[in-house]
Order: C-alpha cells, then structure tokens, then sequence
C-alpha cells in the first residue's frame, strides 16, 4: 500500500522490496552452486553477500586483477569480501592483450566481459559449480552496455534483474544489510574513460588512475576523469562544480594533469554523468538492429 510516496507496510504483510529480496533468494536457491561476478560496487557486493548468505559455501565470489580496475578499488574489493566472510577467488584477465579490445571501439565492453566469462567459465568446470552469476539490475536496461550481449552469449544468470531491483532498491537493501558500500559512487572500469578510438594502453590506464586518485585526495567523491589525447576533460558531479570551478581548484586541477602529460586541462561545465563517452557514438552502434 502506498500512502503520500511512502510504501506503508501493513501488520503481516512484506513491503514491495521486502518481497524482491525474497524473490532474489529464492532465485539464488535454484541455481546451485555459484560464481558471482564480483568487482567491489554496489551491485556485484550486495549480489555476493546475499549469495553467500543463502548458499554458504556453495557460492564463490571472482574478480578479475585486470589493468582496467583501478588499484584502489580492487583493494577495496578484497577487502570488503574478507570483512563480509565472502569467499573470493582472483582471477587474471588479459584484455588488453585482445586486439579487439584495445583498439576501444563501440565493442569494448563486449570483449572485456567476453574474457571475464570465459575465464570464470573455466573455473566453474574446475570447481564444479552449477551456474555464474553477475549484477545486472533493472536499471541497466536503459543504458548502452554490450557487456550484456557477452553475458547473454555465455549464458550468465541475472538474479538481481530477475527479481525487478533497481539500483535504489539494491542501494536501500544494502543499506538496511549494514553494508558499507550502500552509497559508493559508480565506478565503471578505467577504459571507459578514453575515447573511443583511442588505443586501450597500459600507460593510458595509468594516466587515469593517477588523476583520479589526486582528484579524490582534493575531496571530490563522484567524478570521471576523460582521457582525449592532449586534452583531459574532468567531470564532476553538478553539486560540487561551485567548489570545482573556483580559481584556486583550477590551479590544482593545471598542476596535477599538467603532470601527467596534458597539454590542456579543461573542466566539463556539464558536470559528471555515467556514459558520457557514448554521446559521440553512431546511433546504429547503440541501437541493436530490429
């Protein structure tokens, strides 16, 4: 029942999110035992923690140690796992060794996930695990993602779109879960942040992460760092441009990415927002052929 946009739980009766948790375990139950894609976020951590509490040992959370996932948040990853009790396997992936995904054209994401599956694939058979499993939610649908093809071609389990969550469900439940990572920003993998086009390189990736990290030490939370050549184009969030856009913040931004080999440094007076990168694509990249 709903009430002022309020979800009003009557005596004895779940609320709406309450029964998609329900319906997520239930899912997870009939998997058997599972691998669940893991990288650290929201998504893939509330997925892992739920999975270990429904099946204990008869689940197993992989990451990749790839170049594309920066330093920080793969430490961070591991951590939470060993926090939560959720048993984790590190996997290596090469997929800047693949032509296909280094050349960084609208297929990237494909060719990521495509070796990821693959190599969890390989695990699964060596474990003898019945199923894999990753964080796709509801609110993946309406994004650009063709990571989802490579999921759908190795034929991987979506239990959190299966049982209708939202990124804000998944958020609240996380939450209500006690897990630190409820309101961590997105964090989509450092390749994402290069131009389309531009080659995928060790030293590109490098470049990325460095800035990033100085501009998180500046005390910026949400924000993406946009690697076009010369040109590094920063963005963040529209709550913290006042603070981003002040003189002195400009001198710092100038020093840090000067640093790093940028011959300019420019400021997205957009602010930041996921996919950015996209908006140059070809409609007919984007858009599946009916």
């Amino acid at each position: 029942m709903r009430h002022g946009g309020r979800s009003i739980n009557i005596i004895g009766m779940p609320t709406a999110i309450e029964c998609k948790r329900a319906a997520l375990e239930t899912r997870l139950h009939s998997l058997g035992k599972l691998l669940v894609a893991y990288s650290g976020g929201v998504d893939s951590a509330f997925l892992a923690d739920v999975a270990h509490q429904v099946l204990r040992s008869g689940m197993l959370a992989v990451i990749a140690d790839s170049p594309s996932l920066a330093r920080s948040q793969f430490q961070d990853a591991v951590a939470f796992a060993k926090e939560r009790q959720i048993p984790l396997q590190i996997v290596t992936t090469r997929e800047l060794e693949n032509q296909e995904y280094a050349r960084n054209d609208a297929s990237r994401c494909f060719h990521c996930k495509d070796e990821l599956f693959d190599a969890m694939e390989e695990l699964r058979q060596q474990k003898g695990f019945d199923c894999i499993a990753y964080g796709v939610n509801v609110d993946d649908q309406g994004d650009f993602r063709p990571g989802q093809e490579a999921a759908r071609m190795h034929h991987v389990a979506t239990p959190l779109l299966d049982a209708g969550l939202t990124k804000e469900d998944i958020r609240t439940l996380a939450h209500t879960s006690g897990l630190r990572v409820w309101d961590k920003p997105a964090a989509a993998c450092l390749s994402s942040r290069i131009e389309y086009g531009r080659e995928v390189t060790r030293e590109a990736l490098s470049t990325i992460e460095r800035g990033e990290d100085a501009v998180r030490a500046l005390g910026f939370s949400q924000f993406r760092v946009r690697h076009h050549g010369q040109i590094v184009r920063i963005e963040i969030a529209r709550e913290d441009l006042p603070r981003a856009l002040n003189p002195e913040m400009a001198v710092e931004f100038t020093r840090i990415f000067k640093a790093l080999g940028f011959t300019y440094v420019t400021l997205d007076l957009e602010g930041f927002r996921s996919g950015s990168m996209n908006a140059v694509l070809p409609l007919r990249e984007i858009k599946p052929a009916v």
